[in-house]
């Protein structure tokens, strides 16, 4: 009975159909139009992150249905739509509004991050709030709130307030109003703004709210006020927010946390590390902290060596906004002690970061040479050397189709002294920080001197585009090699 349910259930879902509208050169500039807000994917069949993304997608677009619309576009059959809005690596996803290309969308990659970034974008951009209930609702929300109290619709504050929502939309909850009721209720006569925290958060380690403090309104120190404060010592890190917390230097605490089946569990962890935390930031150290749920980041645990399996004890990584690693190896304990001792090392700078890495290759006398996290400094870094580095993936269409052509650019320049030409598998070792790789192949010029400014390639992928761009770029003159000694090599291969 249960298979022929499951079977039912799969047919039913295949009646259905997508509520991904599909895109095609054909048609894209004559119905993106018929959309007030649209997010559009433009992706290839081949590309592993988007294999990964399109269920969640399709969730997306099932729950946004008759709110927001997605769509999504081949970008192997409808080149010319994909070259049009400057697509170079899959998936891309770009906000269009009544037709015209918004921006790109950063925001999380999954069907929680998608639809609660567009219904944002979808509604206002502050949300009225009218008597207590409505307060006390939209301040229970699993997010933090901003609230703006203001005793006149018509006051300037409220505008200045308005105008900072609009700005920060994208990433925080903007609500406020002009009860009277509310007001008194807070405190306030005529204007103020306050960040609710949480309140499943709640701890004796900082307050549930904060409320702005400057005499003057604009909205760029309600931003700042917000942008300081939003965070609270110790977030809980999810898909949806941790674009934003990632940037800095952050300590993540990873362990089976689950806000929803067991939030008395998930905040005895999370005490333990806002205990140690405090003490360390009333030190002035300059550190951020938060907790995550292991298995929904099982990622960034694996990638750092961690191990996410059963055990209930956390496992703790520091990643600085360079990118470095620091990971802690001795066993959580209930008392703090180790992550205290763990901290004290990291700001004594005792710690060796943590590199994934493949093995350095025994024999790296190629055209192209093999660069991992290990040897990158040695090869990349080389401040003698002009490097020409290409980033791939194994299962990467395009990159595939590169190899030979970056193997005989190699080889030409296989003669020149003062340029390397290196390849990295991106998925099986660390990038470093200054170079940001979202899409394969990813091409990055490093010339000698300037190892911490490296130029990304944006140019054809033919050898001769490459060959003129060294040309231009080189910081000595690119020798090629002799076209009779390569012929002698194929020749007598013992040469």
């Amino acid at each position: 009975m249960t298979l022929r349910w499951l079977l039912l259930a799969a047919l039913a879902g295949l009646a259905r159909g997508s509520d991904v509208l599909d895109l095609t050169d054909d048609d894209f500039d004559s119905r993106i139009g018929d959309h007030d807000l649209v997010l559009v994917e433009f992706f290839a069949p081949w590309c592993g992150h988007c294999k990964r993304l399109a269920p969640e997608y399709e969730v997306a677009a099932t729950r946004l249905k008759g709110i927001v619309s997605l769509a999504k576009v081949d970008c192997t059959t409808s080149s010319n739509t994909c070259s049009k809005y400057g697509v170079s690596g899959y998936p891309t996803l770009k906000i269009f509004r009544d037709g015209e290309e918004s921006g790109p969308y950063d925001g999380p990659r999954s069907a929680d991050g998608i639809v609660g970034f567009l219904k944002k974008q979808a509604g206002p951009a502050s949300v009225e709030l009218k008597d207590a209930a409505d307060l006390q609702k939209f301040i229970s929300d699993q997010d933090a709130s901003v609230v703006g109290f203001f005793s006149d619709d018509k006051s300037p504050s409220q505008a200045e307030y308005l105008k900072a929502a609009s700005a920060l939309r994208d990433s925080y909850r903007f609500g406020h109003t002009n009860a009277a009721a509310l007001l008194q209720s807070q405190g306030m006569e005529q204007e103020g703004v306050v960040l609710f925290r949480p309140p499943r958060l709640a701890n004796k380690f900082e307050d549930g709210s904060v409320k702005f403090s400057e005499d003057k309104f604009t909205s760029n120190k309600v931003k700042r006020f917000i942008q300081d404060n939003i965070w609270g010592m110790c977030p809980h890190m999810t898909e949806d927010n941790k674009d934003q917390l990632k940037g800095k230097d952050l300590l993540v605490a990873y362990y089976d946390l689950d806000y929803h089946k067991n939030p008395k569990g998930s905040n005895y962890w999370r005490n333990r590390v806002m205990k140690v935390a405090k003490s360390f930031l009333d030190q002035g150290r300059k550190l951020n902290f938060a907790v995550a749920n292991k298995n929904q980041f099982s990622h960034d645990v694996s990638e750092a060596g961690l191990d996410a399996g059963p055990g209930e004890l956390p496992v703790v990584l520091i990643r600085t906004a360079k990118g470095d690693k620091y990971v802690m190896t001795e066993e959580f304990s209930r008392d703090g002690k180790a992550l205290e001792r763990f901290l004290q090392d990291y700001f004594d700078g005792k710690l060796k970061r943590y590199l994934k890495s493949e093995p350095i290759p025994e024999n790296n006398d190629g055209p192209v040479k093999v660069v991992v996290a290990e040897n990158f400094d040695a090869i990349v870094n080389d401040e003698d050397k002009d490097v020409l580095i290409e980033f791939y993936a194994p299962w990467c269409g395009h990159c595939k189709s590169l190899e030979p052509k970056y193997t005989e650019l190699g080889e030409k320049l296989a003669d020149d002294p003062n340029i390397v030409i290196a390849k990295m598998d991106a998925t099986a070792n660390d990038v470093p920080s200054p170079y940001e790789v979202s899409g394969f192949p990813t091409i990055f010029f490093s010339p000698a001197g300037q190892k911490t400014s490296p130029k990304k390639y944006e140019g054809g992928r033919e050898v001769s585009n490459f060959l003129s761009y060294l040309k231009k770029e080189a910081t000595r003159p690119v020798v090629l090699q002799d076209e009779s000694k390569k012929k002698k090599k194929k020749s007598n291969p013992e040469l």
